[in-house]
């Protein structure tokens, strides 16, 4: 479901020329602003998976900080996976995996800021996602019916578009 008005600056914003080829946006003339983005995910898993990881019983080692190490390393390499995503200077990205019991499972949440002339939103999406996927990998040996879901923007902020928070679902 789209929430844009019909006249937001993102309609302005294409990944077509003319003629319809694919391109990258030009974003050249635009001032650097101060940009930040937070994204969430959830891996949901076995109780007896859980216990692995808070008993520090899992077989692959330390898996959340593992699974953090990757999420900045995926936000790092984000314009190398998405096609079209700017690469930037990323001035922090943060991963934290909270064990959840009520999931079971864990929150994944990223945080990524910069100083450019775009967002960081794919970034913190990224980080997520690649934190998400390691846990899955450190853990598939004990349970292979973990599930990823939830991957989200929870906010952003910065640039012409201004603030954007997912509680409200609207420019703040």
């Amino acid at each position: 479901m789209d929430d844009r008005p019909e006249d937001s600056a993102a309609d302005s914003l294409t990944h077509l020329d003319s003629t319809g080829r694919v391109q990258m946006v030009d974003v050249g003339d635009k001032a650097p602003t101060a940009r930040r983005a937070v994204a969430e995910g959830r891996v949901h898993c076995g109780t007896a998976t859980l216990a692995l990881v808070r008993d520090g019983r899992a077989p692959k080692g330390s898996v959340i900080s593992t699974a953090e190490l990757a999420g900045i390393m995926g936000a790092k390499r984000t314009a190398d996976l998405i096609p079209l995503c700017h690469p930037l200077g990323l001035d922090k990205v943060s991963v934290t995996v909270v064990v959840d019991e009520g999931l079971p499972g864990f929150v994944v949440t990223a945080e990524a800021r910069v100083k450019g002339p775009t967002g960081v939103e794919m970034e913190a999406l990224t980080a997520v996602s690649v934190a998400c996927l390691t846990l899955y990998d450190m853990l598939k040996a004990a349970d292979r019916g973990m599930t990823i879901t939830g991957i989200r923007l929870l906010s952003k902020s910065g640039g012409r578009s201004g603030d954007w928070d997912a509680a409200r679902g609207t420019a703040t």
